[in-house]
């Protein structure tokens, strides 16, 4: 990735301002979204043709009282106990649709973890740590941004820590 941004025609986002005006290096990329796409993220991988696991998709969730932003590989689920005991908090559950659109400014499928319209605490996993490269959606469905995870952990003020599990590995 060269320095400075690239848009590629996909147009500007509240998330490419928040980038341009952090002066960070990234690059767009676009792709024809499928509306009857199981999953947003093991698409944007496939049709980007990136690995899974260099995609993170941001989930919105509930501390109760406010809203949090959680970052984990597409592939994977998001453990809710162990993103409460990284935000310090009791109990965490994922957000009302309704309540992230509102809180984000962005569409489900579409949320992207830069430029939201209100700043949330934010969690990512540490996997994203061992990441040259970490894509994630740049503020739309079929829109995505490529960009150093160190970059996205200090522009979200992200902790880290590991907050995926996989389908073939036991929680505990």
């Amino acid at each position: 990735m060269a320095g400075g941004s690239r848009k590629n025609g996909h147009g500007a986002t509240p998330a490419t301002h928040a980038l341009d005006a952090a002066g960070v290096a990234y690059r767009t990329m676009g792709y024809r979204h499928d509306a009857s796409a199981a999953s947003y993220g093991l698409e944007a991988a496939e049709k980007l043709g990136v690995p899974p696991e260099a995609v993170f998709k941001t989930l919105m969730v509930s501390l109760g009282d406010r809203l949090a932003v959680a970052m984990v590989p597409v592939e994977a689920m998001l453990d809710l106990k162990k993103v409460a005991s990284l935000l310090g908090v009791r109990k965490v559950s994922l957000a009302d649709r309704a309540e992230a659109e509102r809180r984000t400014g962005y569409v489900v499928g579409g949320i992207s973890p830069l430029g939201q319209r209100h700043h949330s605490p934010a969690v990512m996993d540490a996997s994203a740590e061992g990441l040259e490269l970490i894509y994630v959606s740049g503020g739309r469905r079929g829109f995505e941004i490529e960009l150093s995870p160190f970059d996205l952990i200090r522009l979200t003020e992200a902790q880290t820590g590991p907050i995926a599990t996989y389908k073939n590995q036991h929680s505990g």
